[in-house]
């Protein structure tokens, strides 16, 4: 196993975590007893960064890692959000960074997770009608009142951060990253490194895509919202293969998947770098954990850089 410290305030995580949002929603049919297997599973692996969120579901998630934590809390860094609005129907109600929603958000995921304190919150995204620092502010009273220990931001613009980190220490920037989705490097990690804060990368996997699994819309599930998403629609999955079949060929001469390059290449991007892929499934699990072992050499991951930028991803993230 791999930890890595995230963030000046000595937060220690695996490098590779757990995104548990598509065992409760958007990615098509999911089981609660196979989750439950999945995270049972992932205890002994030491796989103990779990991230969820009050939306996904909504709330159903933090419920499903409530009962996982059961007798094994304190093996669990564990991570949610709050800020995208939904209610019990999964009506989506906006953005709510206003200081009272922080705080009443907080305590209903306490209560949820069945915990009486968060490892690290996260504001899910930036409220444009309410300072970042009033959120933040109301964030660093629930590190005061011990509820929450460090505190994060996903999908924050570099102004955005250098402000929220003046009013308290923000640990970890969670943004999407991968072979496919590389904005982040030109100003976010630039930023966050001349701060001292660690990075989570969601969608590792460019959202399933870099498994190779993917190759047509068939391939997805009724109800799977990447049906909706712009990169991968039929015409775009079509132009966005050529990346994915380049990868294969590091992955078959390897003996390994291109999804564990695609992990490895990212684990290679720096040592404050954790990622959190999401899987329903033991043996895909247990692939992203292996990942760690995978080392690349510096051709390889040359190439695979060049890949990346020779092969311009059609579709926008959203």
């Amino acid at each position: 196993m791999k930890n890595i410290t995230l963030g000046k305030q000595g937060l220690i995580v695996p490098a590779v975590g757990l995104g548990c949002m598509g065992m409760s929603e958007f990615y098509g049919e999911h089981n609660q007893k196979d989750n439950l297997s999945v995270l049972r599973r992932a205890v002994e692996l030491g796989c103990t960064f779990w991230d969820t969120a009050d939306m996904y579901g909504p709330f159903t998630n933090e419920e499903l890692l409530g009962k996982a934590l059961s007798g094994q809390r304190d093996k669990i860094t564990l991570a949610t959000k709050f800020g995208i609005s939904r209610n019990q129907q999964g009506d989506w109600l906006g953005v709510n960074g206003h200081p009272d929603y922080v705080k009443s958000s907080c305590e209903a995921s306490l209560k949820r997770l069945n915990t009486d304190y968060i490892d690290v919150y996260y504001q899910h995204r930036i409220d444009p009608k309410v300072p970042i620092e009033d959120t933040v502010g109301a964030m660093a009273d629930l590190v005061k009142e011990g509820k929450v220990r460090y505190l994060g931001l996903s999908e924050v613009e570099p102004e955005q951060i250098k402000r929220a980190h003046k009013i308290h220490p923000i640990s970890v920037l969670q943004t999407e990253y991968s072979l496919w989705s590389r904005d982040v490097e030109v100003n976010i990690l630039p930023t966050i490194r001349e701060l001292g804060i660690g990075f989570v990368a969601y969608s590792p996997m460019g959202r399933g895509f870099l498994s190779g699994t993917i190759n047509q819309r068939a391939d997805l599930q009724s109800g799977d919202w990447r049906l909706d998403n712009p990169r991968f629609q039929q015409e775009a999955l079509e132009k966005n293969k050529a990346l994915i079949n380049e990868i294969n060929v590091i992955s078959v001469s390897k003996g390994v998947s291109s999804a564990q390059i695609s992990l490895a290449w990212l684990l290679a991007q720096g040592q404050d770098i954790a990622m959190i892929p999401g899987t329903k499934h033991l043996p895909y699990l247990e692939q992203n954990w292996q990942s760690m072992a995978i080392q690349l050499s510096v051709e390889e991951l040359g190439t695979l850089n060049e890949l990346s930028h020779k092969h311009t991803v059609v579709g926008t993230r959203y």
